[in-house]
């Protein structure tokens, strides 16, 4: 037999169980198939590329905030100077010292007025360092630096200025103007927008009118690309979705191909005939038939008349090929005496069923006479 494990398959117990009860063995294994499918090594790699990025996602990833058009007049370059004093914001100023510290302020202001910001720099500096919990001192320093294009100092000031007081107007508008001169549209236009809520001013309306028009450009870009992102998201959610729905429905294809084609292979393997085979497995006569020779297999002889049997056995001894015997299990029809089945197996063709001795008896023979007694 070319491929005795053929016979381990589901579909042929019975026939092994019929072979075993005669003494035969079936080797153990599985049959090898010609026409088992195959995934090719592409494919798998094929369904876990991922799909390409489209070109638009790629064009708003990459779409800085810098290519919004913004009206940036007025900028100057950032001051990188070292940090002013700030004071000592754990001393607690006496009296006379904030009497003094009261006197600084008053003429750091006179020359704020006097267009002499340097000077008003250094006496609130000076006042600072004697009261440095006076929120104001700050903001103001922070005004008189603005005047010297230091926006970073007015910034630091006005930060300390919050800091002893959130709610100082005049600390957010001149904090919100140093923005305004950095080109940070959007903390100049919070900055201001909070200014004028605490302590409505003409001159912080007025900035704020001005910084405006390229805040909101800028935040509707932000916004686009909020929503850009979110529905991108999206996008690869329902694209992670498809790829897992697809994965599954190609699995389920395989599964399904691969529960089907057990039958096919098996067919394609031991050739045309083998659908017939186990088509006639399935006849209760044919079932019935076996059963009783698989009690006694010299029963076998009440049904070489049966065409439904002996074809049976027929076919699977032209599928099985090999000589000598029962296909596969060596010499002779186990059970059936070294000589073979007497006077060859019925309708097994020239010889007889391989391993049963010679062909039928002719039916065009001579017949038995009289004369023969005499």
């Amino acid at each position: 037999m070319q491929q005795p494990e053929l016979l381990n398959l589901p579909q042929l117990d019975f026939f092994k169980a019929f072979v075993e009860k005669l003494g035969g063995k079936v080797p153990e294994g599985t049959p090898s198939f010609a026409g088992a499918h195959k995934a090719g090594p592409k494919e798998g790699e094929e369904a876990k590329k991922a799909a390409p990025e489209p070109e638009a996602d790629k064009k708003e990833d990459s779409e800085p905030e810098s290519d919004v058009e913004l009206d940036n007049e007025g900028c100057v370059e950032p001051d990188n100077e070292p940090e002013q004093p700030m004071g000592d914001a754990e001393k607690e100023p006496s009296e006379e010292e904030l009497d003094q510290a009261n006197d600084l302020r008053s003429k750091a202001a006179a020359a704020y007025s006097e267009q002499n910001y340097e000077e008003s720099v250094k006496l609130f500096t000076e006042a600072i360092q004697i009261n440095s919990r006076s929120a104001l001192y700050y903001a103001k320093r922070g005004q008189a630096y603005l005047k010297l294009v230091k926006p970073n100092a007015c910034i630091r000031d006005c930060n300390r200025a919050l800091e002893i007081n959130p709610d100082s107007a005049t600390a957010y508008k001149f904090r919100g103007r140093a923005n305004r001169l950095l080109g940070k549209w959007e903390e100049a236009a919070k900055d201001l927008r909070q200014a004028c809520k605490l302590d409505f001013d003409e001159e912080a309306d007025e900035w704020l009118k001005e910084v405006t028009p390229n805040a909101k450009k800028i935040e509707q870009h932000k916004l686009k690309q909020e929503r850009r992102r979110q529905e991108k998201e999206l996008r690869e959610r329902q694209e992670r979705v498809r790829r897992a729905q697809e994965a599954n429905r190609k699995a389920a294809e395989e599964s399904a191909r691969a529960g089907g084609d057990g039958d096919d292979d098996f067919l394609g393997g031991v050739g045309g005939g083998a659908e017939d085979i186990l088509n006639a497995f399935k006849d209760p006569e044919v079932a019935a038939a076996l059963q009783d020779i698989m009690s006694n297999p010299a029963n076998i002889g009440k049904y070489q008349n049966n065409p439904k049997v002996m074809n049976l056995v027929t076919k699977i001894a032209g599928q099985a090929g090999g000589g000598g015997g029962f296909p596969g299990f060596g010499g002779g029809f186990p059970g059936a005496g070294a000589g073979g089945f007497p006077g060859g197996f019925p309708g097994a063709g020239a010889g007889g069923f391989p391993g049963f001795g010679g062909a039928p008896p002719s039916s065009g023979g001579p017949k038995n006479t009289t004369d023969d007694l005499d």
